[in-house]
């Protein structure tokens, strides 16, 4: 298996335009590794298995395990209120900022608004900073009602680590998960990556990205570097132990996820859970300026698979490479991405016109025949990075849609939905927006 891997990870990538990938898996006991392409388009330098990757939100699993680490520790527990550990921690809703609870934070129910992207500079007050500049984010719905990706959270997160600890979070990180793993291609800050091979994204047309990586607020989040043999060893720490007493607790479902066809059908604390052929899967994924990765891990077979990337089409390529190395290795069928239906559905698709709006992003839905037409916006500090994107959706039920570009074999899906109150929202990239009008 592991040559024929060798050999088809670099068609793959080939087919999907990525110009760079590695990719580590634990499989009876044994961690095989592969690369391909290179790291940087301009300098040719070659991609290899010990080269660090942003793997992005997958960071947020790493911070979620340190709170629990203590839980373990009987520090607090999963219903304290953010208020009681941090108590100069607000939000714009004043209920909000006194109920909100660290389970709230890392199942990503908290409802406050997620994609706040503030460079609060390079300093070791950056986190803190940051958590400071909370107090004006608005609620995206209310506390616990639905599931939306709040990045904003885990920076809280990492800030409550960072009091806990007197550190800063990349100590924190070093001294709870790196150093005890042994680590040794896991880094967090630019002038430590620098230390190591490393990959730089590739945003449209297989261009180098402007920007290197996200600014150091963002680290609880999802500032994490490191090469997929890493990631895997982080993986198999929450199969056999090394970080948590039981971290089985991680996996207990917290929500459901509105829209359950892009990465699981619930969210545990910091894990996405689903299932595969019937077989429980926890699993992250992480995206920055033109970098991807994800982490996979079967508990019933043992399998841990972390495969990264540095551009093209790296979700459809992601999901090739579980896809082909599941079935082999575990006999799993991957369940294929969602895409429109043999046979048209008709709906009436009118209902889900408007706007809908959230911290980082706004949507403007028309009707168009035979579905619905979708432009997605970017604001705030990000929005000079990406390009409006505009695509035709396509029903697949009353609620369902999926919509590629034009070249992408990538389907993302929009559900719409309503919260118990009645207000409309629709769930698309692991958010849940309102509609404003």
């Amino acid at each position: 298996m592991a040559g024929a891997m060798g050999h088809r990870f670099a068609e793959l990538i080939t087919q999907y335009e990525v110009p760079g990938a590695a990719l580590a898996y634990l499989h009876d006991g044994q961690v095989h590794e592969f690369a391909a392409g290179v790291l940087n388009a301009d300098t040719g330098v070659e991609a290899t298995p010990d080269s660090l990757f942003q793997i992005g939100s997958v960071t947020k699993v790493w911070t979620a395990t340190m709170l629990m680490q203590h839980v373990e520790a009987g520090t607090f527990t999963l219903d304290t209120p953010v208020a009681e550990v941090l108590p100069e921690f607000r939000v714009a809703d004043a209920e909000v900022t006194k109920t909100v609870t660290i389970r709230h934070l890392l199942s990503h129910t908290s409802g406050i608004d997620g994609d706040l992207f503030l460079d609060t500079g390079r300093g070791d007050d950056c986190v803190e900073r940051y958590v400071e500049a909370c107090a004006d984010l608005v609620q995206n719905h209310p506390l616990g009602v639905t599931q939306s990706y709040c990045n904003s959270g885990f920076t809280v997160a990492g800030r409550i680590l960072e009091k806990l600890d007197g550190k800063v979070w990349d100590a924190v990180l070093r001294e709870r998960i790196i150093e005890p793993l042994g680590l040794t291609h896991t880094c967090t800050l630019p002038e430590d990556v620098l230390r190591h091979r490393a990959a730089i994204g590739h945003v449209e047309g297989g261009k180098v990205a402007p920007v290197w990586g996200l600014m150091r607020s963002a680290g609880p989040a999802g500032l994490i570097c490191a090469r997929p043999a890493d990631v895997v060893a982080f993986g198999r720490a929450h199969l056999e132990g090394g970080l948590l007493d039981d971290p089985q607790a991680m996996w207990e479902p917290q929500i459901d996820i509105p829209n359950p066809h892009t990465l699981g059908k619930q969210w545990g604390i910091g894990w996405i859970l689903d299932e595969w052929d019937g077989h429980r899967v926890i699993s992250h994924g992480g995206n920055t300026i033109g970098q991807h990765a994800m982490l996979w891990v079967v508990p019933s077979t043992g399998t841990v698979v972390a495969v990264v990337a540095n551009g093209g089409h790296s979700g459809a390529f992601t999901h090739a490479v579980a896809t082909e190395l599941f079935a082999e290795l575990d006999g799993i069928t991957v369940p294929p991405t969602l895409g429109p239906p043999a046979t048209p559905v008709e709906v009436d698709a009118s209902r889900y016109a408007g706007v809908y709006e959230r911290a980082g992003a706004r949507m403007t839905i028309s009707e168009r025949e035979g579905g619905l037409q979708l432009r997605i916006e970017a604001t705030g500090p990000l929005a000079e990075l990406q390009e409006p994107v505009e695509l035709g959706l396509v029903p697949v039920d009353a609620t369902t849609f999926v919509g590629r570009r034009d070249g992408d074999p990538d389907w993302m899906s929009a559900v719409f939905y309503e919260l118990p109150d009645g207000s409309p929202y629709v769930h698309l990239g692991a958010r849940a927006t309102p509609k404003v009008s």
